[in-house]
């Protein structure tokens, strides 16, 4: 049985944030406590900040609450593969011992976005939607989560396909129209266009959901694209990573 309560704490480039989770509704039981990141974000680090986020809400939970991280790169087995915006030492590190070490509790580690899209499709703009779900988060890269009929396939790195000749994340995140000065029109008809046309022709996705903080001004963009497949802004905005890392953990 599924257990009603865990705790998701979600890493970022800029800030280490959680807060416990109501698993029923996607809800926080108490306010999240963020934490700036470290400017030199190594393992021991982090792993510090998310020992001192996770000492505050263990008292208040059940000894067997599940634990679930985020952390913005591939993670194969508790193992971290890649690092995107995080110390490149991460790259190899034992990222869930290391801090199941550090809070003295079994935890699961996952991919930002995987945790993300798991929340979307629980409690947000996916709940309930069979077949394929496809969540990108438009931020400095493109994250993506692949769900289908609810079973994520983790780790997936789409934001990477290449177009014209280009990783496609350098071209169609939302740092690459603030970095070119584009304005909406010119970065939804020039680069997301062609990344979203070439998503959907290999995958055939039945729901697109846009996140990442550029999301909050969705009426700008999403409007502007011809494709086939329904486009939709997430719902849960910053609170995704923590919900989704709770919810997998508790799985």
């Amino acid at each position: 049985m599924a257990r009603a309560v865990a705790l998701g704490i979600d890493i970022g480039g800029s800030g280490i944030k959680g807060a416990p989770v109501d698993l029923k509704t996607g809800e926080f039981l108490q306010p999240r406590l963020k934490i700036a990141t470290p400017a030199k974000s190594t393992p021991q680090a982090v792993a510090k900040i998310v020992g001192q986020i996770a000492d505050e809400f263990t008292d208040d939970l059940p000894t067997d609450a599940p634990i679930g991280i985020t952390i913005p790169g591939v993670v194969q087995h508790g193992i971290v593969r890649t690092a995107a915006n995080i110390d490149k030492s991460w790259i190899g590190a034992e990222g869930e011992k290391i801090f199941s070490d550090t809070i003295g509790r079994t935890c699961l580690l996952v991919n930002d976005a995987d945790a993300a899209g798991v929340a979307e499709q629980r409690y947000g703009a996916a709940k309930g939607k069979q077949g394929l779900v496809i969540l990108t988060t438009l931020g400095t890269g493109i994250g993506i989560a692949l769900l289908h009929n609810g079973i994520l396939i983790p780790n997936c790195e789409m934001g990477h396909i290449e177009l014209a000749g280009h990783d496609a994340e350098t071209r169609a995140a939302s740092s690459a129209k603030d970095r070119e000065e584009l304005s909406y029109e010119e970065w939804a008809t020039k680069r997301l266009q062609p990344y979203y046309s070439a998503l959907e022709n290999l995958l055939w996705p039945d729901l697109f959901v846009v996140g990442g903080g550029v999301s909050r001004k969705h009426e700008k963009f999403l409007p502007l694209l011809k494709i086939r497949t329904p486009i939709v802004p997430a719902t849960l905005e910053n609170k995704a990573g923590i919900v989704g890392a709770a919810a997998l953990a508790a799985d």
